[in-house]
């Protein structure tokens, strides 16, 4: 009860970013719904159905990642302060953050439920009866995961300090730069210089093909190294922004960047490993030999837009972090179109510098597979 009533007090913003999350949920419970059912329409193809429920991890930890974006994004304030005073410490206040964010995946779920019944009595097999005990169960995968993972994320530490800023240096980027390294030198031996047997090939969805275990490491580290990149990258285009004598403009720019590096750093670079995947699959896609299903166009488009929610929930949340600061320009003479200006700024920054990135790591990951 007390979660429903912040929720229901919310602004309306707040409760736009709240709503992707079941709209992610749902979307995730009904590709792992259809995977059941593919397992019920043809129950020779073993090894078709297991891949296909494997790949759906990769939506489910998506749509984990926007919803822990939005439980962090809460506004603390009075509403803090309140259930304080009420006797919920700060442990009580994270199981409840995480009990609200297991409700909105849940009602998502409930949402895919007669969607994928309608699915089942359209496309699969006739006669053959739905499995309630197994659908109950990919239903709660969404909900558990994304409340046990929030409750993981947001737990309250020792080490953190109200009023300390994330001003400094991050220091990821090195090693983000050796694992994405490490991930393209993998999927070029693994496809070039080792030709694995047909048989140990894993598909692809979509039909893009199949390829070998190997090479979905690579995949896999590159896509860390991207993650690990990101606040580097962001800290970079700040400094970047500032340097050679910058003015007003871009002096308020660079320095908001570097200070939200390691705020919005991390959400950056999923987005670019989305980015980069999805770019590497167009440059393999070949539109004749392999229509593109509707399943996999739900799944790129959950891959995809969760993460570019989640870079706004972010960068929504840095920006009321700065509220106050901010507030201290408007006196000082400053014009009221300045941090507008600033905000087209940073985004121009950012986007010169992460898209040449993004594009160049999905031209260099898919590169084997074109020659």
């Amino acid at each position: 009860m007390p979660g429903l009533r912040l929720i229901r007090g919310e602004r309306p913003a707040a409760l736009l970013r709240r709503a992707l999350v079941p709209a992610a949920s749902a979307g995730t419970g009904f590709l792992l719904l259809t995977a059941l059912g593919h397992t019920m329409a043809r129950p020779w193809d073993t090894s078709g159905s297991v891949v296909r429920l494997v790949w759906c991890v990769v939506p489910l930890a998506a749509a984990v990642h926007l919803s822990v974006a939005v439980c962090r994004s809460r506004p603390g304030g009075h509403q803090s302060a309140g259930l304080t005073a009420a006797g919920l410490g700060p442990g009580r206040m994270t199981l409840l953050a995480a009990a609200q964010v297991a409700m909105e995946c849940l009602l998502g779920s409930a949402v895919a439920l007669p969607a994928f019944v309608w699915w089942w009595d359209r496309f699969a097999v006739a006669g053959v009866p739905m499995p309630v005990g197994a659908v109950l169960t990919l239903l709660l995968a969404v909900p558990l995961a994304g409340g046990a993972v929030c409750a993981v994320v947001l737990r309250p530490r020792r080490s953190d300090a109200p009023g300390a800023t994330a001003d400094g240096t991050p220091s990821g980027l090195p090693w983000g730069v050796a694992l994405t390294a490490a991930g393209l030198a993998i999927e070029v031996y693994a496809s070039d210089l080792t030709r694995p047997a047909v048989g140990s090939l894993l598909p692809l969805p979509g039909g893009l093909g199949r390829i070998a275990p190997a090479v979905l490491l690579g995949w896999l580290l590159t896509a860390a190294g991207l993650v690990l990149t990101g606040p580097g990258l962001v800290h970079l285009s700040g400094r970047l922004l500032s340097a050679c004598r910058p003015g007003a403009l871009r002096l308020l720019a660079g320095r908001t960047l570097q200070q939200d590096a390691s705020r919005i750093g991390q959400p950056l670079g999923v987005l670019c490993a989305a980015a980069s995947a999805a770019l590497a699959a167009l440059r393999l896609y070949a539109p004749g030999a392999h229509p593109l299903g509707p399943l996999t166009a739900l799944g790129a488009a959950l891959v995809l837009g969760c993460p570019a929610a989640t870079v706004l929930t972010t960068a929504s949340e840095a920006q009321r972090a700065r509220r106050e600061a901010v507030a201290v320009l408007g006196p000082l003479g400053a014009p009221a179109s300045l941090m507008r200006r600033a905000t087209l700024l940073r985004a121009a920054a950012l986007l010169l510098v992460l898209a040449p990135v993004t594009s160049s790591v999905a031209w260099l990951a898919s590169l084997p597979f074109a020659a």
